[in-house]
């Protein structure tokens, strides 16, 4: 099979195409920017953006070239990355040690596989889950209406309602959803795919999920059911969460794809809330559950990475940015963003966290207000990555101490900057 190598941000030319695969890489892979290239006819010059992973350009079954989108970490840096989001307790359980080039669905795979045993490793979660039915004989309680309405002077059988013990419930049909999916892959190799099957047998008896990525379930986590979160978290990305999507349009499963964006600002937001020892409702990513307004009017809704909350007040505000996109230095974009989410929040600052190589640490003075802006270099191994969490830590304890008492703040409509 052909393998057509690519390295995100980076510009491959001369890359030789058909027209119907580069009508296939543009339906899944619209990241990528295609140019004609100076070789000619049928070769382009191909840049990809911050989607990482792997495209089938041919038909199934009968296969054709494979693009691979590398990251620039090494593909177990990026799992770590992915593992802590998920869980910054246990990370370490997941597999990271695969050689720096391995194709990112070769890695995914033994990671969510990993995650999947621990969770099912004491059997899998059975939950309580109402149900209706016509019984031969009494069950629960008799649903007399319905018995009155369907089955006057038949009995059997009997309409009852009861509720069922049962491991066909939501946390179950998720994780097998995306080991069904993960199956039905081309790209998937024999041994990878013969894991994924193995793991399947436990759930023979849970119904397959039918519902679009966009709707699926949503699980409320509680003591009984958080030992399946690390995984149940993965296997939503894998259906076509916040970080992968498989597939799209009438080709599903030929894509597996992954935003690097999404995996940076995933890992810094868990990473700081650990070192913080803060909560998501004090420490939101996106300030989520908090109403942020630039305006009198309330139009302009700001949603930034990183903010700390007291009460309703917001006592530090900051952004994330894996990736710039011009020449080395700060984009004045990613500046304008940050001044505006000091201006609604009323703070006397904001912090900016790139990646390591994309900016270096300054700070900016802007009508009063000091923009800093750090970098994380993402290449060491996880403790190093760690330590320089912790560091990081520190920098926004003390841009939050520089905060008054009692600071301004923006919060729904109750006051708003001229």
């Amino acid at each position: 099979m052909r393998r057509i190598v690519l390295v995100e941000y980076q510009t491959t030319a001369g890359v030789r195409l058909t027209a119907p695969q580069l009508e296939r890489l543009r339906r899944l892979a619209p990241s990528v920017a295609v140019a004609p290239a100076a070789g000619g006819r049928g070769a382009y010059d191909l840049t990809p953006g911050s989607l990482v992973g792997s495209v089938s350009l041919g038909d199934p079954p009968a296969g054709g070239p494979v693009l691979e989108i590398r990251p620039k970490l090494p593909v177990g840096q990026l799992l770590f990355l992915v593992a802590y989001a998920l869980d910054p307790r246990r990370w370490s359980d997941v597999p990271l040690d695969f050689a720096p080039h391995t194709p990112l669905l070769e890695a995914v795979v033994p990671a969510y596989l990993a995650l999947v045993r621990r969770a099912v490793g004491r059997g899998l979660l059975h939950a309580y889950r109402p149900q209706e039915d016509a019984l031969p004989v009494l069950r629960g309680r008799l649903r007399l209406d319905a018995q009155i309405g369907r089955r006057w002077g038949q009995a059997p059988p009997v309409e009852v309602a009861f509720d069922d013990f049962t491991a066909d419930n939501a946390e179950n049909r998720l994780l097998k959803a995306a080991l069904r999916r993960l199956r039905r892959l081309p790209l998937l190799p024999p041994a990878s795919a013969a894991a994924v099957r193995a793991a399947l047998h436990p759930f023979e008896g849970v119904a397959d999920l039918a519902v679009p990525s966009a709707s699926l379930p949503r699980v409320r986590y509680t003591r009984l059911n958080a030992h399946y979160r690390p995984a149940l978290e993965l296997a939503r990305r894998l259906l076509g969460g916040t970080a992968f999507d498989l597939g799209a349009g009438d080709v599903p499963g030929t894509a597996f794809l992954v935003d690097m964006n999404v995996v940076f600002e995933d890992f810094v937001v868990a990473a700081l809330r650990r070192a913080l020892d803060l909560t998501p409702a004090v420490f939101p990513q996106g300030a989520a559950g908090k109403e942020l307004l630039l305006d009198r009017a309330g139009a302009v809704r700001l949603r930034p990475d990183l903010s700390w909350w007291t009460g309703e007040r917001c006592a530090f505000v900051g952004d994330v940015k894996y990736k710039r996109t011009r020449a080395p230095g700060v984009e004045h974009p990613d500046l304008y963003q940050l001044l505006a989410y000091a201006v609604a929040t009323g703070l006397p600052g904001g912090l900016l966290v790139y990646a390591a190589g994309e900016a270096g640490p300054a700070t900016h003075t802007v009508d009063g207000r000091e923009l800093q802006v750090t970098a994380l270099d993402l290449a060491g191994p996880p403790d190093s990555v760690l330590g320089q969490i912790a560091t990081l830590a520190g920098r926004v304890r003390r841009l939050r101490r520089r905060v008054a008492p009692d600071p301004p703040a923006i919060l729904g409509g109750s006051r708003h900057p001229t």
